[in-house]
């Protein structure tokens, strides 16, 4: 072969590979399965899909991670509970359309989509900019799966979260077993739909922190939540999805091995954790137990408190420092018909929803009073705090797992007897009465200031005139 034929076809052999590599930069087709040791980048090359080994483990993974992130982050897991041992995976497309993870011994897959695919012919995956891997067929652009319906231990922006009512799929979070093994952990994360919807994380299956039902601004255990979310509860769905205003921000909120979220930034070649739960221990589910509260601001004194009108359940558990046989009312009292009534502590996470009842078309005052007419109503709140508080959320039942905030939360209005809302009463009038008093006497000391300075100030006025 001369120099030029040569020369020629180098040439042409080295086109037919750039182009091969352009076409498939953020995808995979039936002739163009990723490989180990191949990496696929999204178009905006902010993601990238590919083999991976977390940690110390040598087992290998398909995973995506930030493509822009020196720090490898991974965000999704495909196998992660049926790892490889070895490099010979291969991520394809089937003779059925869906995506298929094959090893050394190539006939059974050892990870699928699973899809219900209609035409196999021009079925290809996607990385998307979102982070989002899609199976997708182009001639419609229908999506037939999607890796944001299957989350692991990471919500992303616009990634969807919550519960589809038609047909009862859940999208939520698990946690990786071990920083070396993305396997599912004990920990989940998720929208409990029972009652009034609330957020949970699980350990094993039994809540471990909740975040409370939704208050029209955020979820009423996390004060420190902003608005970039979009929350629909309705007899379709119970979702919420959070968005950033700039796309070149990176955040994420991950679930990690220890039962802990966090939401996370990049920023200055570290990822900066901006907001944690569970922090303390009044965030522990239960932690006070029943018919009372937690409120971790007093280091001096006992973090548990009895509702009024009730009274530890075990005297000696709860002065040896132990709340969590919580409270009963105090026996021999009524609060049925005899001229009880309701306090209000303010600035709380509301009580587990899960044995709560929801009335929308209810105002505050007639949710007080549609709780007042019916015995078994222990409590009672605004469902929404948007407008003012709208919608009635009532209890009927124990309370449980409430606690306070130092300038945040909700107003609850707890039923008491007659006795104690008489009590209750006279000492709110007792303190309105020294605050009155208290205004009073700044008043009558500001007034006699300024009239002190405006002597002083017309004396030294005549002797600079004499």
């Amino acid at each position: 072969m001369n120099p030029a034929q040569e020369f020629l076809n180098t040439s042409l052999l080295l086109s037919i590979l750039v182009f091969r590599f352009c076409i498939s930069l953020d995808t995979i087709s039936p002739n163009q399965p990723v490989k180990d040791g191949d990496i696929l980048v999204s178009k905006g090359k902010t993601f990238a899909l590919g083999f991976f080994s977390p940690g110390n483990s040598g087992r290998r993974y398909v995973g995506i991670w930030y493509n822009k992130v020196p720090e490898q982050t991974v965000v999704w897991v495909a196998n992660r509970d049926s790892p490889l041992n070895d490099t010979s995976g291969v991520l394809s497309i089937n003779g059925h359309g869906n995506l298929v993870l094959n090893g050394q011994n190539g006939s059974t897959p050892i990870w699928s989509t699973n899809a219900s695919v209609s035409s196999t012919n021009d079925s290809m995956a996607q990385l998307l900019d979102s982070g989002n891997l899609v199976l997708v067929l182009p001639d419609s652009q229908r999506f037939t799966w999607q890796s944001f319906d299957y989350p692991t231990n990471t919500l992303l922006p616009l990634m969807k979260f919550g519960l589809d009512r038609r047909t009862g799929f859940s999208r939520y979070l698990t946690s990786w077993k071990s920083e070396d093994d993305p396997g599912t952990g004990n920990y989940s994360y998720e929208i409990d739909p029972i009652g009034y919807p609330q957020l949970f994380i699980n350990n094993g299956g039994s809540p471990w922190w909740r975040g409370g039902p939704w208050t029209g601004q955020r979820w009423s255990g996390v004060p420190e939540m902003n608005h970039n979310f979009i929350f629909n509860v309705n007899q379709d769905e119970v979702t919420i999805v959070y968005s950033v205003t700039d796309p070149r921000v990176f955040t994420r909120m991950v679930l990690n091995e220890l039962g802990i979220i966090d939401r996370s930034t990049w920023h200055e070649a570290r990822w900066f954790v901006f907001w944690f739960a569970p922090k303390e221990s009044c965030d522990m589910y239960k932690e006070c137990g029943t018919n009372s509260y937690c409120d971790p601001y007093n280091p001096d004194k006992f973090q548990c408190t009895c509702f009024l009108g009730f009274e530890p359940n075990s005297t000696r558990d709860w002065y040896m420092g132990d709340g969590s046989g919580g409270c009963v009312r105090r026996q021999g009292v009524s609060a049925c018909r005899s001229g009880e009534g309701f306090v209000k502590l303010a600035r709380v996470k509301v009580p587990d929803t899960s044995i709560a009842r929801v009335d929308m078309n209810l105002s505050l005052e007639e949710c007080k009073q549609e709780c007042l007419r019916n015995c078994s109503c222990t409590a009672y709140t605004s469902a929404d705090e948007t407008r003012g508080g709208i919608g009635c959320l009532s209890w009927h039942g124990d309370l449980v797992d409430t606690r306070v905030y130092s300038n945040a939360g909700q107003e609850l209005y707890i039923r008491v007897d007659a006795v104690v809302l008489a009590q209750y009463s006279k000492k709110k009038g007792l303190l309105k009465s020294k605050k009155m008093l208290a205004v009073l006497v700044v008043s009558v000391a500001v007034m006699l200031l300024l009239l002190v300075s405006t002597g002083y100030w017309l004396v030294m006025k005549n002797k600079r005139g004499k």
